[in-house]
């Protein structure tokens, strides 16, 4: 049991490491590109934070577990919006423009009654099972090409921006590719370790896949989510963190489920309509806050209130346990 939690804090460093290394490597390649700081956040950082999901559930795919897959993914989006963008808001209310308001968020809710529609077969459509099939996984891919398409057309920024943004932070363009491949790396090997770790302890002490796969993993695999949050909000780049947690979510949905699908179908079991609901709920809220409050942020009020819903959340779990 010893050995299996230190391989777990082990394989977690390595993912979180190498999360960092890839998305400071990827910001500085995006830099170079003339990207504004929103889409950065949206596209190259939020891809980049959700790598660890997308390692989790990857090597999930490849084992049959879908709970572990789908549950990682489904608690990780929970997890960013309730408590990750709950604290970033009491450290510094993050300003929602109305593009963002128009587009990204309606996006973001869309994203989720995709996958809603998907996966729960059975209990909306009443067929055989719940289940993510390769045909949903295919579907699931396209919609994420044609968003990136879209906020890389739509991101560039003007001159005057350019100039300054343009320069990247490193001399040679070597070095962020470097960054970039070193943590990709670390990611797969560091990944593999955190699955198998906590598998083997879920097993251990009696717990299913869906609840390591929805808290433990879930937590584990944000980190990098949160820190960027964090220190966005501390260094006043409100715009970088909710572009980072808007996009993270979109990429764990579209990308990484859609590719985990893609690996091997996954029949749900554990995972239910309230899960798929309270993550629904989170991105619903991120929208009505545009209009509540404090117009046009999300604000410590709304802060607050996402962290009672993560709370509730978590204490629903537990008491089903």
């Amino acid at each position: 049991m010893l050995v299996s939690i230190l391989i777990l804090i082990i394989g977690l460093a390595l993912v979180v490491f190498g999360s960092d290394y890839l998305v400071d490597g990827a910001s500085d390649i995006a830099r170079r590109s003339g990207l504004s700081e929103f889409v950065i956040g949206l596209t190259i950082v939020g891809i980049g934070t959700s790598t660890p999901e997308m390692v989790v559930s990857f090597f999930s795919a490849f084992r049959a577990q879908a709970d572990m897959a789908v549950g990682n993914v489904v608690g990780s989006n929970i997890f960013n919006t309730f408590l990750i963008l709950g604290i970033t808001a009491l450290i510094l209310p993050l300003d929602i423009s109305s593009r963002t308001a128009k587009r990204d968020l309606p996006i973001n809710i869309i994203v989720s009654l995709v996958l809603i529609a998907l996966s729960l077969d059975f209990t909306i459509w009443g067929q055989e099972k719940d289940c993510l099939g390769r045909v949903d996984g295919v579907i699931m891919l396209l919609l994420f090409a044609a968003y990136m398409y879209l906020s890389f057309k739509e991101g560039k920024i003007d001159s005057e921006q350019q100039a300054v943004t343009g320069t990247g932070r490193y001399k040679s363009v070597w070095i962020p590719i470097a960054m970039v491949a070193g943590g990709l790396v670390a990611l797969v090997f560091g990944g593999r370790l955190f699955v198998d770790s906590a598998t083997d302890i879920a097993h251990r002490l009696g717990w299913s896949d869906k609840f390591i796969a929805i808290t433990i993993l879930a937590a584990g695999t944000s980190l990098p989510e949160l820190a960027t949050c964090v220190v966005a909000a501390i260094k006043k780049k409100g715009q970088l963190a909710l572009g980072n947690i808007i996009g993270s979510n979109i990429s764990n949905i579209l990308l990484i489920l859609g590719g985990s699908a893609l690996i091997h179908p996954l029949a749900l079991d554990k995972i239910t309509a309230f899960d798929f609901t309270a993550m629904l709920l989170g991105a619903l809220f991120l929208l009505v806050s545009y209009f509540t409050f404090t117009k046009k942020k999300l604000d410590r009020v709304e802060g607050v209130c996402l962290l009672l819903m993560e709370a509730a959340y978590m204490y629903s779990l537990i008491k089903n346990l």
